[in-house]
């Protein structure tokens, strides 16, 4: 299955990246094997019946790259924030030796009652400088934009944790995949309904829906290719 959106004139698209991806277009040029790994929570992990945006993406690069194997790690799971994840980054990530890291984090912070956002935001913090150490390129995968982090008493953490993010990635040099502002453009300016963008049968209204999955990896192939291209890899 060619996982894309039927209509490429679609108006909602992911902003493009600050950074070039050196790495990943250096592998590009190579015949290895290239290695993407995913870290986060349940957006990573997957949840219910809902096939995660790490499938897609590998769907929609190996479609793009036909001549290359591209394989995307999946280390997610679900319920963990950025200070669990930071734990576990050197066995689940850096040993791996991946060309290209993203890291989805942010929305437990927000949504889990008890987390210091500050205490956040300085792993998240720690852990970019740890990747920055290796020889892979960063791509960090901010918050979800759905009805349990809109409330009323979440929307201010929920700000709070994308600008926090947005500072941390900037101070590193690490490009941001804004799914918070992409999934509001599937709502405000493509007119979706929450039923469509957040799946119908999740109660907690967190979790994204099956073509939330599919557009978000989908952008997000689209943003690491342009990426690449900046640094002149083969063209796909």
């Amino acid at each position: 299955m060619i996982d894309q959106p039927n209509n490429r004139y679609i108006p909602a698209h992911a902003g493009a990246f600050e950074y070039p991806l050196i790495n990943f277009a250096r592998c590009l040029r190579a015949p290895e094997r290239i290695k993407i790994v995913a870290i986060g929570s349940s957006s990573t992990a997957g949840e219910g019946d809902i096939v995660p945006y790490p499938y897609r993406l590998e769907t929609a690069l190996r479609i793009k790259y036909p001549d290359r194997v591209i394989d995307v790690l999946n280390k997610g799971i679900g319920g963990q924030e950025a200070p669990e994840e930071l734990e576990r980054m050197r066995r689940d990530v850096i040993v791996e030796a991946p060309a290209l890291t993203i890291w989805q984090v942010g929305t437990n912070a927000v949504w889990q009652q008890g987390h210091d956002l500050d205490f956040v935001a300085a792993k998240i913090d720690e852990g970019l400088k740890l990747l920055a150490g290796t020889a892979t390129d960063v791509v960090v995968m901010d918050l979800q934009y759905a009805p349990a982090v809109l409330t009323d008493d979440k929307i201010d953490a929920t700000r709070r944790m994308l600008s926090l993010i947005t500072k941390i990635a900037a101070a590193n040099k690490a490009n941001v995949f804004r799914r918070f502002e992409l999934m509001r453009r599937f709502v405000e300016v493509e007119r979706r309904s929450f039923d469509t963008i957040i799946d119908p049968t999740d109660p907690d209204r967190l979790h994204q829906s099956d073509f939330s999955a599919r557009r978000i990896g989908y952008e997000l192939c689209e943003a690491i290719a342009a990426a690449a291209a900046k640094v002149g890899e083969p063209p796909a």
